[in-house]
């Protein structure tokens, strides 16, 4: 669709476009979506919850620990080879890095998280 024609059909929304008053800072994704749709619905609950990859890679400093959790859970069979490919390619060609699996978990984040 041409943005004439978003402009005509949307003029609201072309307007929030042009003036950029409407922004959402998205600070990570999952690449696999089953294993996102897992860790909203477990929510806050945390009961039976399992922390996968994306749990341990937020933990890192930096890319290097992040290939080696990715690499050691590849060789584990814990993930799959497809699935380990996916992240790396994230991890060496997102803009943020590391951080596009989203914002670092520090020690004491699944406490702080089941008090809210």
């Amino acid at each position: 669709m041409e943005y004439k024609e978003v402009k005509k059909k949307y003029p609201s929304l072309s307007r929030e476009i042009e003036i950029e008053t409407t922004k959402v800072r998205i600070s990570g994704y999952r690449s696999d979506s089953d294993t996102g749709e897992v860790a909203v619905v477990s929510g806050h609950s945390l009961t039976g919850y399992e922390p996968d990859v994306i749990d341990y890679v937020r933990r890192c400093d930096n890319e290097t620990q992040a290939k080696e959790i990715i690499e050691y859970l590849k060789r584990q069979g814990e993930i799959s080879p497809q699935y380990a490919d996916r992240l790396m390619e994230q991890l060496l060609n997102h803009p943020l890095g590391v951080r596009s699996f989203g914002s670092k978990k520090s020690p004491g984040w699944y406490e702080k998280l089941r008090n809210q």
